[in-house]
């Protein structure tokens, strides 16, 4: 089967359920595994050029609508009737069905549902190492520092902090991420900062430290960084970003002036 992925969570379950040799082509930002490096370009997520991705005369073409202004590319495969799979998951459990999906359509259901379990195994290994809170620890995940930009109720980042035993400092907004001012943020209360900036080539922690905001986050220096690719992007690699979220929040642990409650 020829396969071109259009984004780098789709180009990485292609990678999991053990078919990279059947990608011909994948986007401009695809980077893991290093492999792809190999492989012929069709241009940015919002900028694929159709007429490469028909030159390379795909069976299936993995898009996804993840990345706002992308139904116009799908917009593009539909009229050139081009097959194509849409993948468009918020939640977590929606990344584990998008790989099921996709395993299907390739044939391999039964790595589909390994690497769901894996996931899942994974996730499970991480809570295990950590304690159990009386309140679970409020986390802001920041896609982006001007303006601040966090996960919202509708990302898979809630889900993953649930599976951790924390909580998504902004789940009360039912939103997939939004732009907040000062005032949200300090009325969310985070107690730790995930700073996980998308496109960014260095992540700087100590810009979010020079915040003038009151909140435990800023008060206790909680602020980590975890590379985007393990939390930005809805794919098996989302199981990574759980396990250096554990370790973030462990290291919060020695604290004892932040006042979270735990048991052990």
């Amino acid at each position: 089967m020829r396969l071109v992925s259009l984004t780098c969570s789709n180009t990485e379950i292609v990678w999991a359920l053990g078919c990279l040799d059947w990608l011909v082509g994948v986007d401009d930002h695809s980077d893991y595994p290093p492999e792809v490096a190999r492989l012929p370009r069709v241009g940015p997520d919002l900028q694929v050029d159709l007429d490469r991705v028909e030159a390379l005369k795909p069976d299936l073409v993995l898009a996804s609508l993840s990345v706002p202004g992308m139904e116009r590319v799908v917009e593009g495969l539909q009229a050139r009737r081009i097959p194509h799979l849409v993948l468009d998951p918020q939640s977590l459990q929606e990344v584990y069905d998008d790989i099921l999906r996709v395993a299907q359509a390739l044939g391999v259901t039964q790595r589909g549902s390994m690497v769901v379990q894996a996931m899942q195994q994974m996730l499970a290994q991480a809570r295990g190492s950590l304690p159990r809170w009386v309140r679970p620890p409020r986390v802001m995940v920041e896609w982006w520092p001007r303006p601040m930009i966090a996960a919202g109720r509708q990302s898979w980042v809630t889900g993953l902090l649930e599976a951790l035993g924390a909580k998504n400092a902004f789940d009360h907004l039912p939103v997939r991420s939004k732009p907040l001012t000062p005032a949200e943020v300090e009325e969310a209360q985070p107690d730790a900062i995930v700073v996980s900036w998308c496109g960014a080539r260095r992540l700087r922690p100590e810009l979010v430290l020079r915040r003038e905001l009151d909140v435990p986050a800023l008060q206790h220096r909680q602020v980590f960084a975890v590379e985007e690719a393990y939390l930005g992007r809805p794919g098996p690699r989302l199981a990574e970003g759980a396990r250096r979220l554990a370790e973030a929040l462990r290291g919060v642990l020695v604290f004892a002036q932040a006042g979270w409650g735990r048991t052990e």
